[in-house]
């Protein structure tokens, strides 16, 4: 049953995408799927919903893209904002509104938030040290350093996270840091900041997360959130040393934006207020009243903003309202390897309607039906064109198909009189009645797989009464018969029409256009059509995917991503050219790990005792995840003697052990051969 009350409006948002490239199905799975079907549910009831969304445009990730692409922040958010946009349309997912975070509008409803979070005492002020660029004279975000992983030792790892082996990072972890801006040495520096005092609503979060309000909520929203408060919330910086962002309006902070993550969900509250304006709405109704259900659509690695940190931003702001739901989505892999941008390792959405055009429906179809929404699940062209050959175009587009073409040639393209239904038809009419209710109260709450599953079982049922009854027989020997059969399958077709239209948008509206129809809301009570209506043939709905089709889509992504890992591998392209005499200032030693083992509180680091023949070497190497201590005893290694000791926690590295990585991203020891080789001079 449903767990909703009465609520006069909802409020219903999707993540905002980041304006740094296009969309893949993993969005679309994840997030913007389901929030769509569940609104267009919404509305065929007559509820008021305001869906809200816009582009995610501030933050560092967009100035690294831009610097890449030789152009301004600014072109590189209008860019993908369109790119974006666009794609929303042509899969049907229907925003209210679909703004932007670089809006005049946004800049000042943020501003005001912050104004309002700094008078209540939400937020505090601290001087920390950050890194600093004194040739480019600017504080370095995070993103702006590079140097080597303390944990896998690559050596292009970013101040926030190696993207070789995916751990986060803090920038004075990193070995050798340099600033991406101007390659020189950052140097620490003094800079103050505002903080979001989380830890002051650790009570209230507790509570209202473990409360009745939340209790109908998905357990793997409830248990990460819950994990976070089991750890102790922490203050967290909400300003940034930066260029591109909302400035933060006080005269005392110069030079520093809000950091994105403060930005972005007040995009929500942007958006309505833009959309409320153009539609004569008050905007506060749809933020600020009890009787508002708000219902927000992520994915897994939002829950923490939206579950933590939003919903304090609103319980300190104090005069809106708390998320009444945040249904998370898992992730969607791709032929059974994690989506990766970086290394192109995805199904684009505006090269998929190149490829397939207008089949919008059926991606949507085929990713509702595996959608991650417990778990993390798997997208494979093989499943595609099955789901699309079985089932779309076996099942739903053949029962369509059957009555289309039976009607237009047998009684003149218009829907025939029934006589009166058999005992057989009465009780399948009881059973069709079931579905509408059915359906309603799966996607009421949140169980779109299933509920779309469902709309398929009454395909299937409208289609084995076809079979079963056989009226393109029956027209030659019992016409009355046929007829009914003929009118009783339009009766199930209709409900489907209707029934379908949140996860088939395009295909009920071309049923609906050749049905006639103009209801929107589907009962069961199979009277949606009247004798003699007349219909027309829209052709086959769904058309059948060929073997070749396929195979040439596999062929795509493998040669895709065999072109980005030829660019992106440890098979780098030669670093700048240096002179024998720079190479020369490197003193590589052969030596053996006599002892190793693991750094306490620290999942990264082994410490290892070399002995190098000359002497011994204490040296701390971030491969813990990698090899277990008491199986690298042994081992020949080569170091680097003579790099600058460093300490790591309190304890002090001596050197560096070198690695490599093989083709499967697999860290490997450089090693040497021979015997009593120790301290030897390695070139």
């Amino acid at each position: 049953m449903s767990n909703n009350k009465d609520y006069k409006r909802y409020t219903v948002t999707a993540a905002l995408p980041y304006a740094n490239g296009p969309l893949h199905i993993g969005h679309l799975a994840g997030c913007y799927l389901p929030a769509d079907i569940y609104v267009r549910y919404l509305r065929n009831k007559g509820e008021d919903v305001a869906f809200i969304c816009g582009s995610d445009e501030h933050g560092v990730a967009i100035t690294l893209k831009a610097r890449k692409e030789g152009i301004t922040p600014k072109e590189l958010v209008d860019k993908y904002h369109a790119i974006i946009e666009k794609s929303f349309s042509d899969f049907g997912i229907s925003f209210d509104i679909y703004s932007r975070t670089t809006d005049p509008l946004h800049y000042k409803t943020a501003q005001d938030f912050f104004l309002v979070l700094l008078e209540n005492n939400a937020l505090s002020k601290h001087v920390s040290q950050q890194f600093f660029d004194s040739e480019a004279n600017i504080f370095l975000a995070d993103r702006y350093i590079q140097g080597t992983c303390p944990n896998c030792s690559f050596d292009k790892a970013y101040g926030d996270q190696c993207e070789n082996c995916g751990k986060s990072l803090d920038p004075k972890d990193l070995i050798n840091p340099k600033s991406t801006i101007s390659g020189s040495e950052p140097t620490l520096r003094d800079t103050e900041h505002y903080y979001l005092k989380l830890n002051d609503y650790q009570d209230f979060l507790t509570e209202w997360l473990n409360g009745d309000k939340t209790s109908s909520w998905k357990s793997n929203v409830l248990g990460q959130s819950r994990s976070w408060l089991n750890q102790g919330l922490q203050e967290r910086s909400v300003t940034r040393d930066l260029d591109w962002g909302v400035p933060v309006p006080l005269e005392n902070a110069k030079g520093k934006v809000m950091y994105v993550w403060l930005d972005a969900p007040i995009g929500y509250i942007s958006n309505t207020i833009q959309w409320a304006k153009e539609n004569n709405k008050n905007w506060e109704d749809y933020w600020k009243k009890e009787d508002t259900k708000l219902v927000q659509f992520i994915g897994k690695d939002n829950i923490v903003f939206h579950c933590i940190i939003f919903p304090t931003m609103l319980k300190a702001h104090g005069d809106y309202i708390l998320p009444t739901n945040v249904p998370a989505n898992e992730f969607l892999n791709i032929e059974g390897n994690k989506v990766s941008t970086s290394r192109n390792w995805a199904v684009w959405l505006h090269e998929y309607l190149i490829d397939f055009p207008e089949s919008q429906d059926v991606l949507r179809y085929v990713l509702t039906s595996i959608a991650p929404e417990t778990k993390d699940s798997d997208f494979t062209w093989a499943d595609f064109q099955s789901k699309n050959n079985n089932e779309l175009v076996a099942i739903l587009g053949n029962f369509a198909n059957r009555l289309f073409v039976l009607t237009e040639k047998n009684f003149n393209a218009q829907i025939p009189s029934a006589n009166e239904l058999s005992n057989n038809e009465l009780e399948l009419k009881k059973i069709v009645a079931e579905y509408p209710s059915k359906i309603n109260n799966l996607i009421e709450n949140f169980k779109f797989r299933e509920a779309q599953s469902e709309l398929m079982n009454l395909a299937r049922v409208g289609n084995k009464y076809l079979t079963d009854n056989e009226p393109w027989k029956t027209i030659k020997t019992n016409i009355e018969e046929a007829k009914t059969c003929l009118f009783f399958g339009f009766q199930i077709l209709a409900e489907l029409t209707l029934l379908m239209e949140p996860f088939l948008p395009h295909t009920s509206q071309k049923l609906k256009k050749s049905l006639n129809i103009k209801q929107n809301i589907a009962k069961g009570e199979l009277n949606l059509l009247s004798e003699n209506t007349p219909i027309v043939n829209p052709g086959l709905l769904f058309t059948k995917i060929e073997d070749s089709t396929i195979t040439e889509q596999i062929e795509k992504l493998n040669k895709s991503l065999a072109v980005s890992t030829q660019e992106q591998s440890s098979y780098q392209p030669l670093k700048s050219e240096i002179q024998y005499d720079d190479f020369a200032k490197i003193d590589l030693r052969a030596g053996i790990i006599t002892a190793a083992q693991k750094v306490p509180k620290a999942d990264k680091l082994l410490q290892l005792s070399i002995d190098l023949g000359f002497e011994k070497r204490t040296i701390l190497s971030g491969i813990a995840e990698n090899f277990e201590p008491e199986n690298i005893i042994g081992k020949k290694v080569v170091v680097v003697a003579n790099l600058a000791p460093r300490k790591m926690r309190g304890i002090m590295s001596e050197g560096m052990i070198l690695m490599a990585e093989n083709k499967e991203g697999k860290l490997e020891f450089v090693q040497w051969d021979g015997e009593n080789l120790e301290g030897g001079i390695v070139s």
